[in-house]
C-alpha cells in the first residue's frame, strides 16, 4: 500500500486512527499544545494509547478505562492542577467530538479552543 493510502497510524499500537474524535494529536492541538505549523510533522496516536492525557477526560461519552503509572496519575498530582487540567482537557475532548460530527469542518486553525488560539496568532 502506498504511504498516502495508509491513513493515520497510531505510533503506539500501529492501528488506524480512523476518526478525529479518537485523535490524541488533535486533542493536544485543540488545547494549543501543538504549533499549527508543525501539526503535519507530528505522529498520530489514539487517545486510549495516551493514558497520561486520557486520564484528564471527564465526559460520559469517553468510556475508556486508562491505567496510568502512579507517578503520573492525576490522583498523585497537585489537586488544583488536576482539576484545572481535567476541566480544560474535557472541554477540548468535547470540541474534538463536536468537530468530528461536522459534515463540513472549519479550517484547522479554528479547531483550537478560543482561549488557546491567541498562542498561535
Amino acid at each position: 500500500m502506498a504511504k498516502c493510502e495508509e491513513g493515520y497510524l497510531c505510533e503506539v499500537c500501529g492501528g488506524d486512527v480512523e476518526h478525529l474524535r479518537d485523535s490524541a494529536l488533535y486533542l493536544q492541538f485543540i488545547l494549543g499544545w501543538i504549533d499549527p505549523e508543525t501539526l503535519h510533522t507530528r505522529r498520530e496516536l489514539h487517545i486510549d494509547c495516551a493514558p497520561v492525557l486520557a486520564q484528564f477526560i471527564d465526559d460520559p461519552s469517553f468510556g475508556a478505562q486508562v491505567s496510568v503509572p502512579a507517578e503520573f496519575a492525576k490522583d498523585n498530582l497537585d489537586g488544583q492542577f488536576a482539576r484545572e487540567r481535567t476541566a480544560e482537557v474535557s472541554r477540548a475532548y468535547r470540541r474534538l467530538r463536536e468537530l468530528d460530527a461536522m459534515p463540513d469542518r472549519p479550517p484547522v486553525i479554528e479547531y483550537l479552543l478560543p482561549e488557546f488560539a491567541s498562542r498561535w496568532q
